[in-house]
């Protein structure tokens, strides 16, 4: 049988209404003979599901799994389409319409079950090359004459076939888009429900499934905020690898992160890659507690950045953000990043402000009878011995004063206030109170 008849004619994809359509092209002769050869092809429609089956289990490795989970169901969905769409080589008015629904359906279907859009559209081609050569062969074994006849709608019958590929791979394409919405919907709201505390205990494991973390892992909670309208994402750029799930709201953008266990072989797969990492490829692993965390992190200028306590499980992720919110809160206005294991005394003050405010103004209120200048003068001198832990040199470096000068200012500050420097609990006080200042204060 000659090349021609037996391969392919590849065209440009056309509805199958060409068929009807063009008969002013094809004598009519040709368009019986299509007929006659495809009713065959109808009527024994079981025997050619059969063996389209079978070459798909040696052909296409992704419909192999399929047939050998429920050849069943492979088979009734490859006798339904090729059923359709031999009866509309046919009938193109009656069976056109539901050849396409049966295509859409089967595109859609293939794609929910995962099967590779590449193996879902060779098995129509290798569908559609079995029909053609169906009708090949029942014409030369019983009209051999007409074989010229069958060439003139061989391009009409790939056209078919290629609009019903196109069918399925907009319908397949189309399914992965719900597939994808709905996956990143129940993640949002997966996501929502954590840090609210709201997640009810029988939804966990789904949450951990979904996210791809251990239920009972160790988890760190993230909140940033930008000085200004920011482009799309979080404002701050974590530490590469870091497995970590972003969520928006009107205050700030929560990142919920997962620590590794210990060493740098625990990193668990991403937390917005929860399919995890092709085989072959060295998969990061995340920060070990939050201070490898904020080491690595890096937030543009004015960005505030607050990171909490580790908490342990996903139950306890609300307490998480809660935590880094009270984090954010001692952040300065300016920007930057506080970790909470560094700055608890800060937290503290801002975790109850009415009564930080109460403790600066029971501290600090002395001063502010004097002239603001001075008053400024003296907290600044405070600040900076604190910050050089008590020491009078290094704090008068810092001032670019004499050693005397801070002395003095001490003093002074001793005597306005009746607090002692040299009294460790009114240390305390002086330095809560000079926190709360600077936090609470417009």
């Amino acid at each position: 049988m000659s090349n021609l008849v037996r391969s392919p004619v590849r065209a440009v994809p056309a509805t199958h209404a060409a068929l009807p359509r063009t008969r002013s092209l094809l004598d009519a002769e040709a368009i019986a003979v299509l007929h006659r050869a495809a009713q065959v092809l109808l009527d024994d429609v079981a025997g050619l599901t059969t063996a389209l089956v079978g070459e798909l289990r040696r052909q296409e490795p992704a419909y192999r799994a399929a047939i050998e989970a429920d050849e069943s169901e492979v088979w009734q969905e490859v006798h339904q389409s090729l059923r359709h769409n031999v009866a509309s080589l046919i009938r193109p008015r009656e069976c056109r319409d539901i050849a396409r629904r049966t295509s859409r359906m089967i595109g859609a279907s293939r794609a929910e079950q995962g099967v590779p859009l590449d193996a879902v559209l060779h098995a129509f081609r290798l569908g559609g090359a079995m029909v053609w050569q169906g009708l090949v062969d029942e014409t030369a074994r019983r009209h051999p004459e007409d074989m010229r006849l069958l060439v003139h709608v061989a391009a009409d019958v790939w056209n078919f076939v290629d609009e019903h590929c196109s069918i399925v791979a907009d319908a397949y394409r189309e399914a992965e888009r719900r597939m994808a919405w709905r996956r990143e919907n129940r993640l949002r709201l997966t996501t929502a429900a954590l840090l609210d505390g709201t997640a009810r205990i029988t939804d966990l494991p789904d949450a951990s499934a979904l996210l791809g973390v251990p239920e009972d892992g160790r988890f760190v909670v993230i909140a940033a905020v930008a000085p200004r309208p920011h482009t799309a994402g979080p404002p701050v750029t974590l530490p590469p690898g870091t497995p970590v799930v972003w969520h928006s709201t009107p205050e700030a953008e929560l990142g919920i992160v997962h620590l590794a266990d210990d060493g740098p072989e625990a990193g668990a797969r991403p937390l917005d890659d929860p399919a995890g990492t092709p085989e072959g490829e060295t998969r990061a692993a995340g920060p070990v507690d939050p201070a490898a965390l904020a080491a690595g992190l890096h937030a543009a200028p004015g960005v505030r950045v607050g990171i909490g306590s580790a908490v342990v499980g996903l139950a306890a992720i609300g307490e998480g953000r809660g935590l880094a919110g009270t984090a954010l809160q001692a952040c300065p206005r300016g920007g930057g990043v506080v970790l909470l294991d560094d700055h608890l005394p800060a937290a503290v003050v801002v975790s109850s402000p009415n009564l930080g405010r109460a403790l600066a103004e029971r501290v600090l209120g002395p001063l502010y009878g004097i002239d603001p200048a001075d008053r400024h003068l003296l907290v600044d001198t405070l600040t900076a011995w604190l910050d050089a832990e008590g020491s009078a040199q290094r704090a008068a470096t810092r001032l670019y004063c004499h050693r005397n000068t801070v002395l003095n200012r001490l003093r002074r500050f001793e005597q306005l206030t009746g607090r002692s420097l040299s009294r460790p609990s009114d240390v305390v006080e002086v330095s809560l109170a000079l926190t709360a200042r600077r936090l609470l204060e417009p």
